[in-house]
């Protein structure tokens, strides 16, 4: 949605009114009098779009006992974290950041975990190789645009685009949620792999992501 540079004449006590909530809710005044004239006037905004979608994936998260929603500096972001089982529980961080205006890519998913250990790292990297490649293998030809992802340091990201096809806020939702809890089962179920079963628990990880997350990427 465009925006433009309006010029209006308020009231002190209603531009008081609007400073207390847009501080509240961590947005910015003009950005805050467009929602509340948009609620108004039943239009709909990005910012509604992104609570919309961002309260989908809360709710999915919720239902699980793995995960953790974090607070966010922005309106824009949802973040989510989970243990993983190696040697000291490290956290890993899911964060989901949606853009406003883009016209072709919906957001991105960052995975990265608050570590500095050489192993814990290599194995991560290992393991976003392995989860790219069955991307690139499953997807060649259902997303025109291919896979946008890239794997830096024991870090992940992983970029979501605009569904074809018309859908709701609610079902964007779910389907980023469903890919960040078969991401999550995956990774867990390759660090706990040992080096006799290494194939069968590669061939599970590939028939998980073929039956949960290959019947949503109509949507992402």
């Amino acid at each position: 949605m465009n925006r433009r540079v309006y010029s209006l004449l308020l009231m002190d006590d209603v531009i008081r009114a609007v400073d207390r909530l847009a501080y509240a809710q961590n947005t910015s005044r003009s950005n805050m009098i467009n929602q509340i004239l948009a609620e108004y006037l039943s239009v709909k905004t990005p910012e509604q779009r992104m609570h919309d979608i961002f309260e989908q994936i809360q709710m999915q998260m919720d239902r699980q006992n793995v995960f953790q929603i974090q607070l966010q500096p922005s309106d824009a972001m949802l973040s989510v974290r989970t243990a993983l089982a190696y040697k000291y529980k490290p956290t890993v961080r899911y964060c989901v950041e949606l853009f406003r205006s883009d016209p072709e890519i919906l957001g991105e998913l960052r995975v990265s975990a608050r570590t500095q250990n050489a192993g814990l790292l290599r194995m991560l990297d290992s393991f976003f190789r392995l989860w790219d490649q069955l991307e690139r293998t499953y997807l060649a030809d259902r997303l025109a645009q291919g896979v946008q992802s890239r794997i830096e340091n024991g870090r992940y990201c992983r970029s979501f685009f605009w569904p074809q096809q018309p859908c709701t806020n609610s079902q964007l939702g779910e389907a980023i949620s469903a890919y960040i809890q078969t991401f999550d089962s995956a990774m867990k179920a390759f660090f706990a792999l040992e080096d006799e079963n290494w194939r069968e628990g590669m061939d599970q990880i590939c028939q998980r992501y073929q039956d949960t997350v290959l019947p949503k990427t109509i949507l992402i």
